[in-house]
């Protein structure tokens, strides 16, 4: 071929690859640009095309490869080093993926993105300090000014939760930032297309031409983490115990197939089981309205491979927000994204915190009762002393910020003979939390760290610990389930914003409220008490008090209630002149 034969080959190709990619049809996408690469193999757009392409298709090896050698061609594009850092964060490249965000601010500080994603690395290698020029706070109080003045800035929701001093105002705000970044053209392609009625819209119409109810409701789930995941210990045994007298219970799984027991029971539980990750948005949303869902239920909102424009396109007549995401998914082009969101009286004591209506249950958070556990091992075995206090926390490491770091480094000076036992999240927030503690004045060796092992394995070694200390501002929400399960005390500091407040919800539940604390020095407090007279902790007699906070019978009929609510609240409006 000769070069302008070439050129307009290529300019083809990227033109058809660009389609493919915001069409959702990654593997054509990749194709294009593979293509393209042939005839042009410095071209580094094509490669960056390319990596994001392959990213889309869990391809993340390869991707990292692309954006490698896009850089290599041309190391002076900011996406592209952002993008790196993505795929090495994914490939638990944290160190690497640091140093990425950091070279992509450089050239181009409103790479806003980048911003958020540096600083919530930071937090899981427990870098309080910050590598650069500038400290983790002055960068989450720069985020936080983003969030109030800059609504185009691309700030992650997810990330937000965990960033200290946020508000509850703060964080619907980032959420309704990024809902309409995200998917305002969805809303403005409708508009400007005179799509036909939404499904709302038309099951209004048909409702108002019925006599008589629907026989049955159909519930659709939506969730990335159909599969070995915390929801998985959340939400089979409720989807087990669903009435299929009154309910059709129905997956809409796009995440990874692991073909692990837990995922073969949770696809045995549901009524059907859609797998729609070879589906865009467009197509799955088609494929629930086909479906006749009712109510469609997102159990993965902002939180990593949502797909929440799924929702935007309003499939079903309702949408509740739930579990995933533990706040206010904000508002779309000043309407709010969901209909409602499952809360109970403790996570949302104010209903102005959230743009959704609230839906209220006894307790927000579900629980698996038939949790696997092996048999346990001995304190030896997991690196314990044998005669000393265990306090623990199993949150992963972002969770832990240096303010909660140092209020458990003055517990474990207050009680000599205690030890901190601590995930073993990663190699950086590991030695970091390490220092923390020698510089605290507290001996390396009472700082455990617990290896990942499997679910029932983890689950067994609860038995060594005497009290897990939570988190803050981003509670245990799993992970303090998972505690109370093996009757291990749960310690919470309660916040404002609801991902603060789930740990004081299950205790509250479970009958458990003098575990609750409403300051860090209260906290504390009770967790040197607890050290020091041990015999207390039996008093609270938790294997006893978690049975409703374990009831998955009870919390069926309580979320089924909801949403026969719901529905009639719909089919009497239907019915209105």
């Amino acid at each position: 071929l000769n070069d302008d034969v070439r050129n307009a080959l290529c300019f083809s190709l990227e033109s058809f690859g660009n389609q493919a990619q915001n069409t959702g049809q990654y593997g054509l996408a990749a194709s294009c640009f593979e293509e393209a690469l042939e005839h042009q193999p410095g071209n580094a757009v094509y490669w960056y095309n390319l990596g994001n392409a392959q990213r889309e298709l869990g391809k993340i090896d390869s991707a990292l490869n692309s954006f490698t050698q896009s850089i290599k061609f041309n190391p002076n594009d900011a996406d592209t080093h952002n993008n790196l850092g993505n795929v090495q964060r994914e490939l638990d490249k944290l160190d690497k993926a640091i140093i990425s965000y950091e070279r992509a601010l450089q050239l181009n500080p409103n790479l806003h993105h980048a911003l958020a994603h540096l600083v919530h690395q930071k937090q899981h290698v427990c870098d309080w300090a910050g590598l650069g020029s500038e400290s983790l706070d002055s960068q989450i109080t720069e985020i936080r000014r983003l969030v109030r003045e800059e609504p185009k800035a691309q700030i992650s929701p997810f990330a937000f939760l965990a960033l200290p001093g946020a508000t509850t105002v703060e964080q619907k705000q980032c959420a309704s930032n990024w809902a309409n970044n995200q998917f305002g053209h969805m809303v403005n392609a409708a508009s400007e297309n005179s799509a036909p009625a939404s499904r709302l819209d038309t099951d209004l119409q048909s409702m108002s031409n019925k006599s008589k109810p629907k026989e049955k409701i159909s519930i659709g789930y939506l969730s990335a983490d159909f599969r070995l995941h915390p929801l998985a210990f959340l939400i089979t045994e409720l989807i087990e115990k669903h009435d299929r007298a009154q309910f059709k219970i129905v997956a809409y799984s796009y995440g990874a197939v692991d073909n692990t027991s837990t995922r073969k029971r949770l696809v045995k539980a549901f009524d059907q089981f859609n797998d729609t990750r070879h589906l865009n948005d467009t197509q799955a949303a088609e494929k629930i309205r086909q479906d006749d869902i009712d109510i469609l239920v997102d159990l993965t909102g902002f939180t990593q491979t949502s797909r929440t424009g799924i929702v935007a396109l309003k499939p079903a007549p309702i949408s509740i927000n739930w579990l995933g995401y533990a706040g206010s998914m904000g508002e779309l082009k000043s309407k709010s994204l969901f209909d409602y969101i499952f809360v109970d009286k403790v996570i949302a004591p104010n209903p102005s915190d959230f743009s959704e209506q609230l839906l209220y249950l006894p307790c927000y958070q579900p629980n698996d009762s038939q949790r696997p556990i092996c048999k346990s091992t001995t304190k030896i075995d997991n690196n314990l002393p044998a005669d000393a206090f265990v306090f623990c926390c199993f949150n992963q490491t972002f969770k832990i910020t240096a303010e909660v770091f140092a209020c458990w480094m003055r517990i474990l000076q207050q009680a000599p003979n205690s030890v901190l036992w601590l995930l073993d999240c990663n190699t950086w927030a590991k030695n970091n939390l390490q220092t923390a503690a020698k510089n605290a004045g507290i001996a390396s060796n009472r700082i455990v760290f617990a290896p990942r092992i499997p679910i029932a394995e983890h689950l067994a070694r609860h038995v060594h610990a005497d009290l897990f200390l939570d988190t803050l501002p981003y509670n245990a929400h799993t992970t303090a389930s998972d505690a109370l399960f093996m009757d291990v005390p749960v310690l919470t500091c309660m916040g404002e914003t609801m991902a603060s407040r789930v740990a004081a919800s299950l205790l509250t539940r479970a009958g458990l409220p003098e575990q609750i604390s409403n300051t860090l020095q209260e906290y504390q407090q009770k967790a040197v008490f607890f050290a020091q007279q041990p015999e207390k902790l039996s008093e609270l007699n938790i294997a006893q008090k978690k049975s409703a906070l374990f009831d998955a019978n009870q919390f069926a009929r309580d979320v089924e209630q909801q949403y026969l609510n719901t529905w009639a609240k719909l089919e009497i409006s239907a019915k209105l002149p």
